[in-house]
């Protein structure tokens, strides 16, 4: 199991790290190496929370997920995103951004960290849209429960979390981005702008595919849950309204894990600039984290980790929240990257602890059974 799902990523460390080693030497093996491991500090609760998502999907979309997927991630978010930012805060052409990224390195970094305000609001608030929803929504098992219990009683309100969330985005632009430290001046429109556009994307792609993912739950419940798994998995035949169902859920969970995932990397991706400022060297590095994220996502999806220890994704979601609030504050002030990946780390480290506890209190070591699924419903 471990070699299978992580086989990939092992091959690829040794080749990125080769590659490093062949075309920076051992500076740029070491710089390549380091980025890796903060590209995975950071987004380990990203892996947990990808995996309460993908395990709704079949053994065909989590191979997307880990192929098409990596691509988008390593070349998309980690090389081509920081140009096509540059190109668009700069007004200039993406042939001259990557001229720019290749030969003026320090004026590229720049142009890259100006633009911060706008991507910590963009990726703040969609992640706080993520933790918002989760928090305000009822479930069966509940790990901080003097905050869930009447956070879910409070969730009764539909609009509730888009409300919180444009009161904390007004706040921002009042508050932080009125002094930017990041490019300079007053970034307030331009923080409200950004942010009023992650909110946007994460209604539109979390609500179409929650949409049909309600209409797929609601087609396995008309036909049985044994007709409609089975219908599933037939890769070209039938002409049922499951496997049609399936298959736009599954497109549009794939695209909500990719807007997920690119909220996740905008941190590690300025972060990175601490580092270095060559963008080879940091799509290599990001690149090869990338990858054991992803690994890890469908190694906790096939061991069943998330049934298994069910304050896991609760841990996760708080500190997606963690996140969120952090990347608003560095629209002006600085934060280090060592203590944005301490928090994640922490909050899922006493999530797992807080489940391993109530598993030996339960009598289920293994949480197996009865577990699953109840929290199944509760994702």
């Amino acid at each position: 199991m471990l070699l299978k799902t992580f086989g990939w990523s092992f091959a690829i460390t040794v080749l990125g790290l080769a590659l490093a080693g062949v075309l920076w030497g051992w500076q740029g093996l070491a710089i390549v190496g380091i980025l890796s491991i903060l590209e995975i500090s950071l987004s380990f609760d990203n892996a947990v929370i990808n995996a309460g998502i993908l395990r709704k999907m079949n053994a065909f979309w989590q191979k997307i997920f880990l192929t098409v997927g990596i691509l988008v991630a390593v070349f998309g978010m980690r090389l081509v995103f920081p140009v096509v930012i540059v190109a668009i805060t700069a007004k200039i052409g993406p042939i001259e951004a990557v001229d720019l990224a290749i030969n003026n390195k320090a004026h590229y970094e720049e142009l890259v960290t100006s633009a911060h305000p706008a991507i910590a609001a963009f990726g703040g608030m969609f992640l706080l849209m993520i933790f918002l929803d989760f928090i305000f929504e009822e479930r069966d098992y509940k790990w901080l429960a003097w905050i869930e219990r009447p956070m879910a009683k409070l969730g009764k309100l539909d609009t509730l979390s888009i409300i919180i969330a444009l009161v904390v985005l007004l706040v921002s632009a009042m508050t932080v981005a009125t002094d930017v430290a990041h490019g300079g001046g007053d970034k307030s429109a331009t923080v409200l702008l950004s942010g009023v556009a992650g909110l946007i994307t994460y209604l539109v792609v979390g609500g179409v595919s929650g949409y049909f993912e309600d209409k797929l739950e609601d087609a396995e419940e008309d036909e049985g849950e044994e007709a409609a798994a089975a219908t599933a998995e037939k890769k070209g035949g039938g002409t049922g309204a499951a496997v049609g169902l399936a298959g736009k859920a599954a497109f549009f969970m794939f695209l909500y894990l990719e807007v997920i995932d690119a909220s996740f990397s905008f941190d590690g991706v300025i972060s990175a600039f601490a580092i270095t400022n060559d963008i080879f060297m940091m799509a290599l590095g990001l690149g090869i984290g990338a990858m054991y994220i992803r690994s890890l996502t469908v190694f906790l999806v096939r061991k069943g980790t998330l049934d298994e220890y069910v304050y896991l994704e609760h841990g996760a979601h708080y500190a997606i929240g963690a996140l969120a609030v952090i990347l608003l504050v560095t629209i002006k002030y600085e934060i280090h990257e060592v203590i944005t990946g301490l928090v994640g780390v922490v909050l899922i480290a006493l999530s797992y602890w807080s489940s391993v506890v109530k598993n030996k209190r339960d009598g289920k070591p293994g949480a197996e059974g009865g577990a699953k699924s109840e929290v199944a419903s509760g994702v």
